[in-house]
């Protein structure tokens, strides 16, 4: 969440920001509560300054009348610290519900847009591929090749979800490995990390765990929910902690599942593996310094950009627009595959990666202690390094041939043990 001085100090940037990521939120109501807290503060705090006065001169030689005038005094004073107390809470629950609802500040450099259409392409690696024939999207080509079932899945599960099979299970188990030695030589400390969080991880991270826009699955009686990705629990990792300024920065890379409702995702943008309920995922975090986050933020671009170079799979990078960055990002950068059975070609998201700022720490409580001895908000940043299922989408669709078979990218067949995927007579 953003600082409440800041906001009453930045009011109308604030509220143009809001306009501009195209979110609902009152910045006026917020910086009125802010008020209220303040003044209630102040008011508590006299309170809390008579009673120690009284009980001061409690101590000292009175008379019995001056002793029960005291007395009464402080009971009076004790009834109106426990109802400004009251006061205060119940402004504080006001203030950080409404607090909340407000996004980070965008970039100045950001695209202002409504929606990923109006995202702004920056660079381009390798060029759409071409063929000789009519290429097959990835859903024929699972199914004639026998690694992808989405009917049975659907009878097990229900829609959205998929069984992978054959060779497929090892090309996603090489995905995961040549993933993560990537990062390992980046200096990644690498993570399995829990598919259960708690909702205040969720909320602190920016998820919103409930209601019919929700994203995730909620586990109902728990108070957790199942992750939609490894940001939620490697962003939780370090809640409530004091981390030493000369440790950072953390860099984490997490491997989990992840559980995604896609309510109301249909069509033919989402079909297959595109959108599912649920996919394998590598994700990388840092937690540094605030003069830092820029540089890594360009860092973790370039190191998926180095993953997909690496793996030849044509895409683009893009500046994503105000309105399609979500309420904690200052900043993002999509890489989008060309996927050839995506609506007869098109550019679809592999992976994103944004830079928090304080956003997320705030919310988190997640600081450091500077040379100057006192503590403040890291920064957090995230990014995809492997989100499988779209992985598998891009690489079956630009490494098919003509007679129906799919050459594995060289990258990844020390991992899998075969060079090629097709179907057995």
């Amino acid at each position: 969440m953003l600082d409440y001085k800041f906001i009453k100090e930045n009011l109308e940037a604030v509220k143009a920001n809001i306009s501009a990521r195209n979110m609902k939120a009152d910045a006026d109501l917020v910086v009125s509560l802010f008020d209220e807290r303040t003044s209630l503060t102040t008011s508590l705090q006299d309170l809390q300054t008579k009673r120690n006065e009284n009980a001061k001169a409690m101590k000292g030689k009175l008379s019995p009348e001056e002793r029960e005038n005291l007395i009464s005094e402080g009971k009076r004073i004790k009834d109106e610290i426990a109802s400004a107390e009251l006061k205060l809470k119940e402004a504080e629950e006001k203030l950080e519900a409404e607090g909340r609802k407000i996004p980070n500040m965008a970039h100045p450099d950001a695209p202002v847009g409504k929606e990923d259409k109006d995202n702004l392409e920056v660079k381009r690696s390798g060029e759409p591929t071409v063929f000789s024939f009519t290429p097959k999207d990835h859903v024929q080509l699972g199914q004639e090749l026998d690694i992808i079932d989405f009917d049975e899945a659907t009878k097990v599960s229900g829609p959205k979800f998929y069984y992978l099979k054959n060779e497929a299970v090892f090309l996603e188990q090489a995905l995961v490995l040549y993933g993560l030695n990537i990062l390992r030589k980046h200096g990644f400390t690498p993570f399995i990390t829990p598919d259960v969080a708690k909702e205040e991880v969720l909320y602190g991270i920016g998820f919103n765990p409930r209601g019919n826009e929700s994203n995730v699955y909620s586990l109902e009686g728990e108070g957790t929910c199942l992750v939609a990705t490894a940001e939620i629990t490697l962003g939780g990792y370090h809640k409530d902690e004091i981390l030493s300024r000369e440790k950072l920065p953390l860099k984490y890379c997490g491997l989990s599942h992840c559980f995604r409702r896609e309510a109301g995702a249909a069509g033919q943008f989402s079909k297959g593996l595109y959108r599912v309920h649920q996919f394998t995922k590598l994700e990388m975090f840092v937690y540094c310094l605030p003069e830092e986050s820029g540089a890594f933020h360009e860092q973790l671009r370039l190191i998926e950009e180095e993953i997909f170079t690496g793996l030849g799979i044509p895409f683009r990078v893009v500046d994503t627009c105000t309105g399609d960055l979500g309420a904690p990002a200052y900043r993002k950068w999509d890489l989008e595959a060309w996927m050839p059975g995506r609506n007869g070609g098109e550019w679809g998201e592999i992976t994103s990666t944004s830079n928090c700022t304080d956003f997320q720490s705030r919310r988190l409580n997640v600081r450091f202690k500077d040379s100057d001895g006192k503590n403040k908000y890291v920064h957090m940043l995230n990014g995809t390094a492997i989100a499988v299922s779209r992985a598998l989408v891009a690489i079956l669709e630009n490494y098919q041939r003509e007679d129906g078979s799919i050459a594995v990218p060289p990258a990844l067949v020390p991992f899998c043990g075969f060079d090629e995927i097709r179907r057995e007579k």
